[in-house]
Order: structure tokens, then sequence, then C-alpha cells
């Protein structure tokens, strides 16, 4: 009857449909195993004939080094992967071990009487400023942060003796300069550099007699030039002579006239370097006879830095510098694991005008370069930076938002 073929339709459907889902199933799966298949062969081929021309498909054989994964990419099974930590911008930032600011600079400034300002062709972009024009440059570099500065001075040759006696004159350029920089910026920190180079007419760091640099008649004279910049307003008088005692006898000489407070930047580990050249060229004082090798530190001794670093701390030192900086990296890093003291790295003139000169050839990208300078500095233990880029750096790091 009717009825009963309707029944029986009824309970066939679920069977039909049961079926047909099956065979849906198995072309849907079928289709993805095909693909998965020719994914996997895809990339099989591509390894295969790589290995053809190679010779060898680091797929096959027990030992193959490269597997698939459960995509059937091609997978180093390796879960330490240190890349992960730097696959985006964000990420690196995040994790970054030394980062610089523009409060680890120290900004020199070469100083002259002229009313005029002076380039200077060995550092191209660096000149002899007028005394109101280290203010503006100054000005300049607070805007992006800098708060440090150090000045050297290029000394008339008529003020020049074997005595020095100029360098501590409260009327000379230097004591000048500090009182203007105090005045116009107190909060800032102002260095000076004491030695008797820029006064020598011999052209050294010290009283000469004889041929040979007299340790402790310098010191005497040394003595005076401290007291004399601290007197105009110096923060940190910064030896850089290499005669033996200095520190101490600067910090006795600093602290009986009352300027306990006055810090001492120690030049520690000062090298007989060929990279001070341009630096002398600035200021018209190049060694009159003969080298500094008798005072300063042989490029080939590092152990001896830290010789200097115990006497340097000993005396007083409240930081310690190395100088030059790139080619002494292992030298800041030794005086930075043996002291607990600030280190300071200068980088100097001839580091500076190479990477001009590379960067005018197109040689370099000059920002990356400096950048990746400074880092290196901070990384191996620098906490300050004495750079003739400091005004520029800083605005670069403004400029990236790093400060």
């Amino acid at each position: 009857s009717t009825t009963g073929f309707s029944k029986k339709i009824q309970r066939q459907m679920p069977m039909k449909l049961i079926n047909i889902f099956i065979l849906v199933s198995f072309v849907l799966y079928s289709n993805a195993f095909v693909s998965h298949k020719i994914t996997k062969m895809e990339t099989v081929d591509k390894f295969t004939s790589l290995s053809s021309t190679s010779g060898y498909s680091p797929l096959d054989g027990p030992n193959a080094p490269l597997k698939f994964n459960n995509r059937e990419n091609v997978w180093v099974p390796q879960r330490p992967r240190p890349r992960r930590n730097r696959k985006s911008e964000a990420m690196r930032r995040m994790v970054r071990e030394t980062i610089v600011t523009p409060a680890n600079f120290i900004y020199p400034l070469f100083i002259h009487e002229e009313d005029f300002q002076q380039s200077i062709p060995s550092m191209p972009g660096c000149e002899r400023h007028s005394l109101p024009h280290m203010l503006q440059e100054i000005s300049e570099a607070w805007k992006f942060g800098v708060r440090s500065f150090v000045v050297f001075p290029k000394v008339a040759d008529e003020l020049k003796s074997n005595y020095a006696d100029e360098c501590y004159n409260p009327n000379g350029i230097v004591p000048r300069a500090v009182s203007m920089i105090k005045e116009k910026f107190p909060d800032s920190i102002v260095c000076t550099d004491v030695a008797l180079d820029p006064y020598s007419d011999q052209g050294h760091d010290g009283v000469v007699k004889d041929g040979r640099i007299l340790n402790d008649e310098t010191i005497m004279q040394l003595t005076k030039q401290a007291v004399c910049q601290a007197r105009a307003g110096s923060d940190v008088i910064a030896p850089s002579d290499m005669m033996d005692g200095r520190v101490g006898a600067i910090r006795d000489a600093l602290d009986s006239e009352g300027f306990t407070d006055v810090s001492i930047l120690a030049y520690t580990a000062k090298y007989a370097s060929a990279f001070y050249g341009p630096f002398r060229d600035a200021l018209e004082s190049h060694p009159g006879f003969g080298d500094k090798k008798t005072y300063q530190q042989d490029p080939a001794n590092g152990r001896e830095a830290l010789i200097e670093a115990a006497l340097d701390a000993a005396e007083g030192a409240d930081m310690l510098m190395v100088k030059p900086g790139m080619p002494y990296l292992d030298v800041i890093l030794r005086l930075k694991q043996a002291s607990n003291l600030p280190i300071s790295a200068y980088h100097v003139s001839g580091e500076y005008a190479m990477m001009k000169a590379a960067a005018e050839r197109g040689w370099l990208d000059e920002k990356k370069a400096v950048m990746e300078t400074m880092t290196c500095f901070k990384r191996a233990g620098a906490d300050v930076i004495l750079t003739y880029y400091a005004k520029q750096a800083a605005q670069w790091i403004c400029e990236e938002g790093l400060f």
C-alpha cells in the first residue's frame, strides 16, 4: 500500500544520508590528503632539485638535520631560538641590554680668544669657538639633553712657556669660559682639562728639562691649575697629563682650598696613541720634540691599566677614563670589572676624523656607525662618553624617540 511504501522510504533515508555523508567526507579528505601530499612533494622536489646540483639533501638519510613538522614545513627540531627575541623592533627594544642617552655624553668644545669661529680641517664639523659662540653651541646641545661639557683652549704662542704659568691665570680663557657657562647654564656640568701642553712652548704635558719630562715639578703646576679652575666654577677636574701621583696631589690641593665637592675624572689609561693628531691640530699643541711615550701608556699593555686604576682610586679619583676609546674596548671592560668607580671613554679626534672621512666618501652610514660606536662604548662598560659627536648623536637619539 501507499502507506507501507512511505514507511519503507523513511526507513531507508537515514542510511542513504549516512552513505552520502561518508562519500562527501571521503572526497574532502582525499582532496586535503592530495593537497598536503602535493605540498610535501613540492617541498621535497625543491630540495631534491637543490640536492641534485649540490649532491646532498638535508632531508635524506637516517641522520638528516631537517625534517617536516605537522604542517609539512621544513623544520629544524630546536626548542631554543634566540631569533624570537629579535623578531620586531618593539621586541628588540623591550629586551635591549644597553641604552645610550644624551646624559651619558660629555661634549668637548675648542675655544680661542678670537671673535670668530675657525674650522678645523682635520675635524670636519668641529671648530674653534669664540666665547660667545661657545655659549650658543652649548645652548644647541642643551636642547637635545646634553648637560656636560669640557673646554679645550687654543692658547696664543706668546703666552706659552716651559712652566706653562698661563694655565693658572685667573683671567685666562678657561676660567672665563667656565664662569660664563656656569652663569648661563647653572645646571650644567663643566669639566676642565688639567695638563700643561696647551700652554707649553715645548708641546708636552709637563715641565721639560734636558729633554726629560719632570714629574713632580709638573704636579706643582697642575695643582695650581686645578685650584684656579675650581675657583672659576669647574665641577669636574680632569687631569690628562699622566704624571705619577698627580691625582692625590690635586685632591689634597682642592680639599685644602675648600673644594671638597669638586670631582676628579682621572685620565687613568691614556695611551701614547696615533689617534690624537687632529686634536693637536685644533690646539696647535704638537710635541716640540720626541713623543709622549715616557708618560703615556704603551698601547701594547692592558694589565698596566689596572695598576693606574688602583692608584687613581686610592688617591681620590671619582671617575676613571680610558683614552682612546674604540681601539681600547678591552681596557674599558677590564677597568669596569676591576673598579666600582664610574668608567669614562674618550672617543678621540682621530676616531672622529676617520668616521667623518668615511661618511663623506659614502663608505659608511654616518648615523648608524656613530650610534653603533656609542653603544659599543656603553656595552663595554663605559658610563660616560666624551665625543665630538655628542650634540649630533643626542639629536639622533631624540629624533628616534629614545629620549
